[in-house]
């Protein structure tokens, strides 16, 4: 079964998060679907705009599975900042469209990923927030992003507590722009996608490429803070420790 599943309606694409067993949680490889399929969208003139979403009912994505990073020590952690570096730069300089079907829960990067959709769709059970401070993995792309849209005392309390806030509070705070029933997330934001297919092709990609550039410094400047933080923590065995309790408490409830 692949990691993603891809398919058109009409000038709108649909790449759909495929691992529900994990709640979506993605790997390396995962991503590097995902990139392949925004790239050669971004080039098809027949597709107009883009919408992600996950597999089931429990989440759009938990974010990094774990099992992958467990493993981890400093330099492999450097290398992984590199590639998240990557998959950001591709979803930030997307041309057309990207509108987020929130199915459910957006943990981590996937909470950063969704943020860096352009319109979000959620429903009341949607979750979101920035919990790596409970895996013993220190934020860096993850403020940047909350910072520039939420300011920084909610960043800092975000990042520090690693709460998730509720769908309320999401559109409460300009995170979520459509909350609907859980049954007519995908529905609306298929709506809203062909309303963003049908704009002016070139006055669009030219405001994306302006968003693009307004926040190029910063994420250029989370991306070098990654590579340092990164590097000390999974160094520091941390990440693997906290990882080994999360297994733990879960092989107990399963």
């Amino acid at each position: 079964m692949s990691d993603i599943v891809l398919e058109t309606r009409g000038a709108v694409a649909i790449i759909t998060l495929n691992r529900p067993a994990v709640m979506n949680a993605w790997t390396t490889a995962m991503r590097n679907e995902i990139i392949t399929a925004l790239q050669a969208y971004d080039t098809d003139p027949a597709i107009k705009a883009v919408i992600m979403t996950g597999a089931g009912d429990r989440a759009f994505s938990a974010g990094q599975d774990l099992s992958e990073a467990h493993d981890f020590d400093g330099d492999r952690a450097v290398e992984w900042v590199y590639e998240w570096e990557r998959y950001y730069a591709v979803l930030r300089t997307l041309s057309k469209p990207l509108v987020m079907a929130l199915n459910g829960t957006a943990a981590g990067s996937a909470f950063q990923v969704a943020l860096l959709g352009d319109i979000r769709v959620g429903h009341p059970g949607v979750r979101m927030g920035q919990p790596e401070i409970n895996s013993g993995i220190p934020s860096t792309t993850g403020p940047w992003i909350m910072n520039s849209m939420l300011g920084m005392s909610r960043t800092i309390e975000l990042t520090l507590t690693g709460r998730l806030m509720d769908a309320e509070e999401c559109k409460h705070i300009g995170l979520i722009h459509y909350l609907v029933p859980a049954d007519q997330v995908m529905p609306k934001a298929l709506e809203i996608a062909q309303q963003l297919a049908d704009k002016p092709p070139i006055a669009m990609r030219l405001d994306k490429q302006r968003f693009a550039e307004m926040s190029e410094a910063g994420f250029k400047s989370a991306i070098e803070a990654g590579t340092r933080l990164q590097k000390e923590a999974y160094d520091s065995g941390e990440p693997a420790r906290m990882m080994e309790e999360f297994f733990k408490k879960r092989a107990k409830t399963a």
